[in-house]
């Protein structure tokens, strides 16, 4: 395919993705169109640094697209396949101008990386990123936060920060990021009550009304009754080690009082 021709779908593609209401299946294929004619530009000798250029600018575009599509569709094998590709334009091709896009689309990768509890690559991509951003890019910094606030336990602050996207595709990921929160409070609360209102339950795992809470608790296979609205975690083959009650955890201060004495 031409070089002409290709910018012409390029122009397509750019056109119908930035649209209001995108047709993502056209998209999609406008990207595999695409990424064949890349494929045949590697085997095509640039004809001087100007159309180098050129190819690897409108190569750079079109992967960033792609990136931005993946996260629309809900794709992420092929987010990580475009990110793949799109790093060698980022970091190994220095006399190409800065792409706008490359900050969204690193704090994008850092967020899936966080998501996905990959914490080791998370901090080996945070070196390949100058320190100044860390602090003052808003699409690096956001990422930088929410790791620290999963460091900290502070479940509360991923919350909030999930309001304080730097763009809509980040929301995807902290979807991802607030399950995985939701589902780890879920198993303490397992360990911690025998039963809890629906209420208290809903309010523990950030649920905005009481049909999400039991949506959530039914995916769980977790107990219900709805006329005493609670949650109860008893199983039937419920170990004997359980939570102390509110006797026993009476004795044991008691005991602490009494050590305190002696000593």
């Amino acid at each position: 395919m031409p070089l002409n021709e290709v910018t012409k779908l390029y122009e397509t593609l750019n056109k119908e993705f930035n649209s209001a209401n995108p047709n993502l299946q056209k998209c999609g294929e406008y990207l595999e169109k695409l990424k064949i004619a890349m494929i045949e530009f590697q085997f095509i000798a640039p004809e001087g640094e100007a159309q180098d250029q050129k190819i690897l600018l409108l190569t750079r575009e079109i992967l960033e697209i792609g990136a931005l599509w993946s996260i629309r569709v809900k794709d992420i094998p092929s987010f990580e396949r475009y990110i793949a590709q799109l790093k060698t334009y980022y970091h190994d091709y220095s006399n190409l101008p800065q792409s706008p896009r490359m900050y969204s689309i690193i704090g994008l990768n850092l967020l899936r990386l966080l998501a996905q509890n990959r914490l080791s690559e998370f901090h080996t991509e945070l070196e390949t990123i100058e320190p100044d951003q860390l602090v003052s890019n808003i699409y690096i910094k956001h990422p930088v936060e929410i790791e620290q606030y999963l460091m900290e336990g502070s479940y509360n602050r991923v919350w909030n920060a999930r309001a304080n996207v730097p763009a809509n595709e980040y929301l995807f990921f902290m979807d991802i990021l607030v399950d995985t929160i939701r589902n780890d409070i879920a198993s303490s609360s397992k360990k911690a009550y025998t039963s809890l209102p629906l209420s208290d339950f809903g309010s523990l795992l950030y649920f905005n009304n009481e049909n999400e809470v039991l949506k959530f608790a039914k995916e769980h296979n977790l107990n219900i009754n709805m006329a005493e609205k609670r949650i109860y975690f008893v199983t039937k083959d419920k170990k004997t080690d359980e939570i102390p009650t509110k006797e026993t955890i009476s004795k044991i201060l008691n005991y602490a009082r009494e050590l305190e004495r002696i000593v």
